[in-house]
Order: structure tokens, then C-alpha cells, then sequence
């Protein structure tokens, strides 16, 4: 072993020596080393017999993989290392051939000269001594899988090394971690001292004091450099937004200052507020993101439009999570949607956002979104629960689609029993606030369907996960995130196109089929055909009125009550399904069956479901139909859906016809606009 580290130490030949030499000098323009050799030390950590050290012909896969192996090895020997130069360049030829890896105080820094009426610099003594210390990789294509083999290495140190104790404050190893970020970055909004940081953080990762991998100047330059990040974006972010808004008028924005310092910021687009006029009935609001270049809470208000899909109505960046925080954003976006309140609005457990909706919405039903609460299950369960997890969570989504209240309750004292869930303060809060998330309790509330588990959650997910990515620089993320919802609506409306196009099988003989299946889309027609199905085996039993008991033929108790109110057409069921989805249940489609409807009456196909909104073209909203007018518009209507339809047939097709289409509405949008009509008088506007 001795033989070995002589060799470690001493490798290289002459003409090896020489490169490690003029090292610094053919790389950087710096000043050769003329330190005498008499002046190197070397260590006793080296010296020693170390499977750690580096050696000739030891390989690696990546380049990257060979440094933080001897940045290991340097921190155990007691210096630091840094990149220098390569041979070859990346995408050229070979590429890159070589790399070195040097000592961190390789090479000589010459002083930074005053220029006459420039600011004094501050001209620090340099660490840098020309310390001879290297490693040498090559890069090996080989037969195989190209790899790096380190083809040099001298352990040569000028300079004393440091002992284990005093390395880790060498800049190369103090790192502040993203956990540690944060928590720094918390302290400092609550106005503690970095000393007093410090030492709260020494205690909960239980170290001695002065142990942590940071320094107290590390944790004053982090505070410092992100405030003045956190300025200049903050300007560049409101700039972006007038940007936008003065190219669209119909872009929302607001936000709050304080202490001329961005306190709050929402926005949205125009398309997605004229998506809330029609699907803004049930929304989301996901309040779980965080941007962490602005140490801002990001909230996003999601919906689900008539195809089952996704859709944007609105972003808020928040400087803190509190009550009246919660409240300006729901203020804000209700400004935006002309103060139109949803029907129901779902968010996570946060007390805070809690008592901003009961203050700001108090006519909207208030719901914790179920899929929100399930993606925490692993970390609140998985340890508890172990190999039973599995069956745990199916038996908790049979308890959440369970029909009425009570069996609820009792299923859910059977579930603790049975898995020893008695003190688990997780089960004991979701069963306090089960009115606010438990399927039983919500019936008979409107959600659009997005209380289904797992349907629409991973879809949202994924929809929301495309603003995260988005946020490459926080000044352009208003932007991007318009972006991402173009997209998603391009997708969606060729999705909607293939959708439309497909054959539709029926399987029953009942006419209200072909009804629905041409009023509503896929999507809705999907979830009444599967009620309709299942209605062929219930059996109805006429009770006293109109009044009618409707329950699966296998039974011979239960079932659902049915009245129905044959001078208005109104019919309803104690299930509540079309309160809480806007879709007939079957047992009410039982009853109009055997009724001996054809169709199903017209308000029980919501507007919000069905193909087409049946909204008049803003440009012909005043004029008096004297029946030309709605004609006409049904005729365009049909010709649009033919070229949709000969469009959509190959993607030749669709090129040609989104560029003619182009050239269209180009052409339409520089025609007058009619404005009013008194008399004989017509108005128009250019």
C-alpha cells in the first residue's frame, strides 16, 4: 500500500508534469507558478493507504460522476476543488476529449487595478497561491458506451491543508438547502435575527452550535441577494402584465403594494372568463403550489367544461396564506367574472381560506376537494398502516361513495375499529369535517362531477403541473401560463372534433337515447347512457299522488322515492344525482319510460352540458329577428360544422382549412361592426 500511494503522489511522467505546470497560465491568462517545489506540503490524509483517492485508469461514466468523486476525496484530504478547462468542444467533432479539475487555489489572481473616476473596488487577498493539485479525465468512446477515464492526477499542495473541523466552511461546502432556503426565508419575513436563525436551526437538527453547513454571512447574503431578485421581478411581472393588457383589453389584472413592495398579484385571460360565464358553476381552487423564486403562494381556480375537461378561469400570486389574503383573491376573481359567484367552490383543508370563503362567498357552497385530501394519504397513512394501506384506502373510497349519511357513519366506526385508527388525529379530523368532503353530505350540491375519484384528478393534476413547469423566469410567467392555456384549448378543441365524429352505439331501444345522444356531448351523453342502462333493472311502484318507489329488482327493501309533476314536467329523487351533476338518475329515467316519454324535457339537458351554448352572436343581439336573421345564423352554424367535420378527415385537410379560415375571420373583423338600430337610423362603428 505505501508502493501505491508513492505512486498516486508521483504519477506522471516529465512531459506530465510540464502540462500540470503551465496549467493555469494556457487556461486563464494568469501568471505561471514559479513557487519553488521545496515549498510543497503534502497531506497526511493522502498519504495514508485510501481506497477514496483517485488513481490512473479509474473510470467513470459521466464527467460529472468523476467530480464529485474527487470533490469527496478533497474534502476528506482537507482543500476544495473547482472546473477548469476542457479540450474539444461540446457538438463539435469529438466533443468534448478532456477535462481538469483543480485545487481552489490553483493559480495566481492579479490585483483589479483602479480605473481614474471609477468606484473604488474592493481588492480582497485572493486565496489562489498556484497550488499544483489536479485531476486529468479523458474521455474513452471505446467499443461500448463512451466514459471518462482519469488519465493524470498529482496531490501536490503548496499551502496547508485544513483538518476536517474547518473545511466544511470552505465556500465549495456551504450549501444551503431548499428545505433550508425556506425556512430561512420564513424567519427573515418574521423579522427574527440571523443569529437567532441560526440557532433555532442548530436546535431542530439537533448539531452543536457552529456545526451547521452554512455561516451566518451565507445566511445574510441569502436574504439579501432575494430581496433585490424578489424587486426586479416583481417590476418585471407588473410590466408584463400592462404589456398584456394594453394588446388585450380583456385581460384581468389586479394587485396589492406594500411598502412599494408587490404584496399580491391576480390575472385573468379573456377566454377564460367567457369559459366561467358558462362552466363557472363548480370551480376548484388548488392553493397547494408555491413559487419559489418569489417565495409566493400560487393559487389557480380550475373548472371542468361540457366535454369532461379542464379549464382555466384565473391565477393569484399571494405574499402569505391568511384570512385576508384568501379574501382580496376571492374578491378579485369575482370582480373579474362580473361578480358571478360559483355554486359550489372546492379547496383544501386550510382554515384560513376556510374563513375567506364563508366571508366572501357566503351564498356558495363551501367543499374540500376530495382528491386534494387523498394526495396526502401516503405520508399520513402509508407508515401507520403498512402492508393493510392498500385495502385501507379501498375500503375509505366505498365509505366516501356510500348513498346516504348514516351508513356512513356506521362504516366509519367499523373502518377504525377495524384498523386501529382510534388516536389517529388524520381520521379524527377528516370525520369532524366529513360534511365539508364525504359524498353522502355533499348530495344535492352542485360540482360538475368533480367530486368523481380518481376520474378528474389526475387530469387537473397534470393540468396544473404545466403551469409549474412554466415558471422558468417569474417575469414572463403570465405570459407562459397564457401559453399553457392556449394549448390546452387547442387540444381540447381537437379533441372535441375526434369526439364529435365518433359513432355513438346505443343499448337500448329507448327513443330518449337518440334524444340525448344528439343534444349533449360524449362526455355527458357517457354518464346519462350509463343511467340509462342501469334503469332497465329497477322496477317502479306507484305510490300515493305522484309519488313512486323506484328500486333495483334483485331487492326487496329500500330504494329511492321518485315524484314527479306531470302539468310542469319536473321530476325528482331522493338520490339527488342531478342536483349535485346536472344528469338524470335512472331511477327518475325509469320513471319517464315508464311514463312513456320519447325525450327528455329540455331543462333536464343543462346548458352546460349540451354541444352547442345556445348564446345569440353578440353582433346581432340587438337587432329585432324577424326570422332572417336566426336563419341565417343556423345556416353559417351548418356550414361550419361541415367544414369542421371534411377538416378534420386528414391533416392536409386541417392545414388548409385553418389558413383559409384565417384569411376569413382577417377579412370579417375589418367589416363595420352594427351597433344600434333606432328607426331608420343605423349606427356602425369601424
Amino acid at each position: 500500500m505505501p508502493a501505491k500511494s508513492a505512486f498516486l503522489l508521483e504519477c506522471g511522467d516529465p512531459l506530465e508534469q510540464r502540462v500540470s505546470s503551465s496549467m493555469e497560465g494556457t487556461s486563464s491568462g494568469e501568471e505561471e507558478d514559479e513557487e519553488s517545489p521545496n515549498k510543497t506540503s503534502l497531506s497526511l490524509e493522502t498519504a495514508a493507504a485510501d481506497d477514496s483517492a483517485p488513481y490512473i485508469g479509474q473510470r467513470f461514466l459521466t464527467h460529472d460522476e468523476a467530480y464529485e468523486f474527487y470533490s469527496g476525496f478533497a474534502k476528506q484530504c482537507g482543500f476544495s476543488i473547482r472546473r477548469h478547462r476542457t479540450e474539444g468542444k461540446d457538438g463539435v467533432g469529438k466533443g468534448i476529449t478532456r477535462r481538469y479539475f483543480v485545487c481552489h487555489r490553483a493559480g495566481n489572481t492579479p490585483a483589479k487595478p483602479f480605473s481614474d473616476g471609477a468606484k473604488p473596488q474592493r481588492n480582497r487577498k485572493s486565496s489562489r497561491c498556484g497550488c499544483q493539485a489536479y485531476l486529468r479525465i479523458g474521455r474513452d468512446a471505446g467499443a461500448g458506451a463512451p466514459e471518462w477515464r482519469v488519465t493524470g492526477f498529482s496531490n501536490h499542495h503548496n499551502h496547508e491543508l485544513l483538518p476536517q473541523d474547518q473545511v466544511r466552511f470552505l465556500p465549495a461546502y456551504r450549501v444551503i438547502s431548499d428545505s433550508d432556503r425556506g425556512r430561512i426565508l420564513m424567519f427573515a419575513k418574521s423579522g427574527i435575527s440571523v443569529q437567532q436563525m441560526m440557532r433555532i436551526m442548530e436546535l431542530e437538527k439537533c448539531v452543536e452550535p457552529g456545526s451547521l453547513p452554512f455561516t451566518e454571512k451565507d445566511v445574510s447574503n441569502l436574504i439579501l441577494s432575494f430581496r433585490r431578485f424578489d424587486q426586479e421581478e416583481s417590476i418585471d411581472l407588473l410590466r408584463m402584465c400592462r404589456i398584456l393588457k394594453e394588446n388585450d383589453p380583456n385581460f384581468m389584472y389586479d394587485f396589492t403594494k406594500m411598502n412599494d413592495r408587490l404584496e399580491h398579484i391576480a390575472w385573468s385571460y379573456a377566454s377564460s372568463i367567457q369559459s366561467y360565464e358558462i362552466f363557472g358553476d363548480a370551480v376548484i381552487f388548488d392553493t397547494n403550489h408555491r413559487l419559489t423564486a418569489l417565495d409566493m403562494a400560487l393559487g389557480i381556480w380550475i373548472g371542468l367544461n361540457n366535454y369532461g375537461m379542464p379549464c382555466f378561469f384565473g391565477c393569484a400570486l399571494l405574499r402569505e396564506e391568511s384570512v385576508h389574503s384568501f379574501a382580496w383573491a376571492l374578491q378579485v376573481f369575482l370582480n373579474f367574472m362580473n361578480r358571478k359567484a360559483p355554486q359550489t367552490i372546492m379547496t383544501d383543508q386550510n382554515v384560513y381560506l376556510k374563513e375567506a370563503v364563508e366571508k366572501e362567498l357566503p351564498n356558495t357552497k363551501h367543499a374540500l376537494s376530495i382528491w386534494l385530501i387523498a394526495a396526502r394519504f401516503p405520508s399520513w397513512f402509508n407508515s401507520v398502516l403498512g402492508k393493510r394501506y392498500n385495502d385501507w384506502k379501498n375500503e375509505f373510497y366505498r365509505l366516501y361513495n356510500m348513498e346516504n349519511t348514516i351508513d356512513f357513519d356506521l362504516g366509519w366506526s367499523d373502518m377504525v375499529n377495524c384498523y386501529g385508527l382510534h388516536g389517529d388525529r388524520h381520521i379524527a379530523t377528516l370525520f369532524a369535517s366529513r360534511k365539508h368532503w364525504a359524498l353522502p353530505y355533499l348530495r344535492g350540491y352542485f360540482s360538475a362531477g368533480l367530486t368523481a375519484i380518481p376520474e378528474f384528478s389526475k387530469s387537473i393534476n397534470a393540468f396544473v403541473q404545466q403551469f409549474m413547469s412554466a415558471q422558468t423566469r417569474i417575469s414572463h410567467f403570465v405570459e407562459q401560463v397564457a401559453i399553457v392555456v392556449d394549448d390546452k384549448d387547442q387540444a381540447v378543441g381537437q379533441q372535441i372534433m375526434q369526439e364529435n365524429l365518433q359513432n355513438i352505439s346505443f343499448k337500448t331501444a329507448v327513443p330518449m337515447e337518440g334524444h340525448a345522444a344528439a343534444v349533449l356531448t360524449p362526455f355527458a351523453f357517457s354518464k346519462l347512457h350509463d343511467e340509462l342502462v342501469a334503469a332497465a333493472h329497477y322496477a317502479s311502484f306507484h305510490l300515493e299522488g305522484n309519488a313512486f318507489l323506484v328500486r333495483h329488482c334483485t331487492k326487496t327493501e329500500g330504494g329511492c322515492s321518485v315524484t314527479w309533476n306531470q302539468s310542469e314536467e319536473l321530476v325528482s329523487c331522493s338520490c339527488q344525482l342531478f342536483e349535485s351533476s346536472g344528469i338524470l338518475c335512472r331511477h327518475a329515467l325509469h320513471v319517464l319510460t315508464s311514463l312513456n316519454y320519447l325525450q327528455i324535457p329540455d331543462h333536464y339537458l343543462p346548458v352546460r352540458w349540451r354541444r352547442t351554448q345556445s348564446r345569440p352572436p353578440k353582433s346581432l343581439s340587438g337587432i329585432p329577428d324577424h326570422g332572417g336573421a336566426s336563419k341565417r345564423v343556423k345556416a353559417l352554424q351548418s356550414m361550419v360544422s361541415a367544414l369542421v367535420r371534411e377538416a378534420a378527415k386528414s391533416d392536409e385537410r386541417m392545414d388548409i382549412a385553418t389558413q383559409e379560415v384565417s384569411v376569413l375571420l382577417s377579412r370579417i373583423r375589418q367589416q363595420p361592426v352594427l351597433v344600434n338600430i333606432s328607426g331608420d337610423s343605423v349606427h356602425r362603428q369601424q
